[in-house]
């Protein structure tokens, strides 16, 4: 194959790996907007909270502690430092967490999860886990997630 026919085939095969490449982001967030949606709108309607709320009550749980940095938290999951206070502030509001300033360091805050936030925590389990049943788990007419 003349040299120039090659180097024009390397280039076809990257531009088909990069076109490949941004696919699979958009599947990826297509899926995770989906998913992140119905788990929004069901845990919203049968519990009165927000996936973000669910899933600071859960990583608390998870933890198993006494109380956790609100920075711990915020590096675990997908939100920021602001909108981790936020969702904490609306949990505290419920009775569903505490906070304190830490004695040691006055600028962190430690979050306690209470057993009104147990509750409700363990009261949404089932909806949470139904709805990453129901959207991530392949059926027969469905292929699996891309890359498993």
């Amino acid at each position: 194959m003349p040299m120039h026919l090659m180097r024009a085939h390397g280039t076809i095969r990257a531009m088909e790996a990069k076109v490949a490449l941004v696919d699979h982001w958009r599947e990826l967030a297509t899926c995770y907007n989906t998913v992140a949606c119905a788990l929004d709108r069901a845990l919203q309607d049968a519990h009165g909270l927000s996936m973000s709320e669910y899933e600071t009550l859960d990583r608390l749980v998870d933890l198993d502690c006494e109380k956790r940095r609100m920075q711990e938290i915020a590096a675990a999951m997908y939100l920021s430092q602001s909108a981790l206070s936020r969702t904490v502030a609306r949990l505290e509001k419920h009775g569903y967490v505490t906070r304190d300033l830490c004695k040691d360091d006055r600028r962190g805050v430690f979050v306690q999860i209470t057993e009104a936030g147990r509750r409700r925590h363990a009261e949404a389990r089932e909806t949470h886990l139904t709805i990453l049943a129901e959207n991530l788990t392949p059926t027969a007419s469905q292929p699996p997630p891309h890359g498993t």
